[in-house]
């Protein structure tokens, strides 16, 4: 195996289980056109694949800092794509929450060690890092396309069929996992925590700042293909091709935001990515016409540029708990931005859809707030020598042959 195949691989892991994050918002107008589900019902479907996710991402990340268990990174996948394979499959919405939910614990499972092994293999690198990052943002972008391919087949019954990216990423998973393995025989099966000091103070408020992130990203994703298709008329195609801008923008902002922070510090690039990206939510909901597009491009990679840094950020905060600091800034803070959507369908189902969207303007502007009381943190040091020889010996004795 390469020096850079277990990032590539994780990566390309990463879109297959984000593709269930972003098929939850997808399959949102297809249960309301099938089942004629209110806009606060529809959202509660959101809100089951984020509860359980939220709940469950630092209980993974607390184990991960204990254990290494890149045997998750499989089933969990796994997992992910079953929930929402029969999440269509009965007219049931008790039954309907509670795949998605499951769906949810598999996307919970997965994030926090797959953070720490992608550090592992990136060897702390803030491009590696970001690559990995962009792998879940091209799932989320793929997200609506397939909902839509599948749905066109035959609606919501179809749904197994978006159980095959789940066997695609654990089939992808499998050649890293047996690698970590061999590299965890030698080393023991509990992982050391790494030299440093916690900052708890910095992390929380870090913490805080993603979840209004979230709120933003979340809601949008919920809502989007809706209210785009009510601005600018039109049927489900339109929607879907607003959803999918809102996910291609993210994948772009990923990728920026690693080559940024090559340059610069990482909570500098963030705070002015927050900055703009306020601007950019207000023409959001706004602006008329089709330049809603535009701005929705805009948002999705403003939010997304400090996406992979604010998990590299967190782990430098608390170097000795890497899996728990993953699990909250890449699982927790994220899921639980899916916790609001049901508010705002509430608001909108009394209101409109644009006045329910007009308060996502002040989240990015919150997240900048916190952002402008944040330290950058001491970069780690580079490994040593013999540890990486260690590493490369482990590499070269799993090939086959």
């Amino acid at each position: 195996m390469r020096r850079n195949t277990p990032i590539v691989l994780l990566s390309v892991g990463h879109a297959c289980v984000d593709i269930y994050q972003g098929s939850v918002a997808a399959l949102v107008p297809f249960f309301i056109a099938e089942r004629s589900y209110s806009l606060a019902v529809a959202s509660g479907i959101v809100l089951a694949a984020s509860l359980l996710s939220s709940v469950a991402q630092p209980l993974f990340g607390l184990l991960t800092d204990r254990w290494a268990m890149p045997w998750l990174l499989p089933a969990s996948t796994l997992l992910g794509g079953l929930g929402i394979a029969l999440s269509g499959l009965s007219g049931s919405y008790p039954l309907t929450l509670v795949f998605v939910a499951l769906s949810g614990i598999g996307v919970a499972a997965y994030h926090p060690e797959s953070a720490r092994v992608a550090r592992i293999a990136g060897r702390g690198s803030h491009r590696a890092m970001g690559w990995f990052a962009t792998g879940g943002t091209v799932g989320f972008a793929l997200a609506p396309l397939m909902v839509a391919a599948v749905m066109s087949v035959g609606g919501l019954r179809w749904t197994p069929l978006l159980v095959l990216p789940a066997l695609v990423g654990a089939a992808l998973c499998l050649p890293v996992v047996r690698v970590l393995q061999e590299r965890q025989a030698a080393a023991g099966s509990r992982t050391a925590p790494p030299a440093g000091s916690d900052d708890v103070a910095s992390f929380v408020r870090l913490s805080v700042a993603v979840v209004f992130r979230s709120i933003a990203f979340i809601v949008l994703s919920t809502f989007i293909s809706l209210y785009v298709r009510q601005r600018l008329g039109g049927g489900m195609a339109v929607g879907t091709a607003a959803l999918f801008v809102l996910y291609l923008g993210s994948t772009v902002g990923s990728v920026l935001g690693g080559s940024l922070a090559a340059r610069w510090d990482r909570v500098a690039v963030a705070r002015w990515s927050y900055l703009v990206t306020a601007a950019a939510v207000a023409g959001v909901v706004w602006v008329p016409g089709p330049a809603v597009f535009l701005f929705l491009a805009l948002t999705s990679a403003g939010l997304y540029v400090p996406f992979s840094l604010q998990v590299t950020l967190g782990q430098d905060y608390l170097p000795s708990r890497v899996g728990t600091a993953s699990g909250i800034t890449l699982g927790l803070t994220v899921s639980i931005g899916g916790l609001a959507s049901p508010a705002i369908g509430a608001l909108a189902d009394t209101t409109s859809l644009q006045t329910a969207l007009a308060p996502l303007v002040a989240m990015p502007l919150l997240s900048w707030l916190i952002f402008r009381t944040l330290p950058e943190p001491p970069v780690p040091g580079p490994r040593s020598g013999a540890a990486e020889e260690a590493d490369e010996a482990v590499v070269r004795a799993a090939k086959p042959g």
